[in-house]
């Protein structure tokens, strides 16, 4: 876990938190939880007088606080399980060749 000190010297050294997030290996937002104490996602007030003490303190940090989705099935061993399991299946292959594209579910 990155401390406070290494978090707040490479935001003294010009990163945001994105970039300080990538190179220790955390979330944006956890770089600011860090360096601030409050997290990113809103969720704890400060009072206006003391935002302006602390340092690296943003009015706004709520894009900090969802990481980007990572999607697994992007991994190449998924794919290759995916393709597996779809040629396993004939009954469901057939049944997909036996549909038209122009075709509606009756009711």
């Amino acid at each position: 876990m990155p401390t406070t000190e290494q978090v707040r010297k490479l935001l003294g050294e010009g990163m945001d938190y994105a970039a300080v997030g990538r190179e220790l290996g955390i979330p944006a937002g956890q770089a600011y939880m860090i360096a601030t104490g409050i997290p990113a996602d809103g969720g704890d007030s400060v009072p206006e007088a003391e935002a302006g003490q602390r340092p690296y303190f943003l009015p706004s940090s709520q894009h900090l606080s969802s990481p980007p989705p990572h999607n697994p099935t992007s991994k190449e061993s998924v794919r290759k399980w995916i393709a597996a399991r779809v040629a396993a299946d004939g009954q469901m292959r057939a049944a997909m060749r036996a549909r038209t594209a122009g075709e509606e579910d009756e009711e």
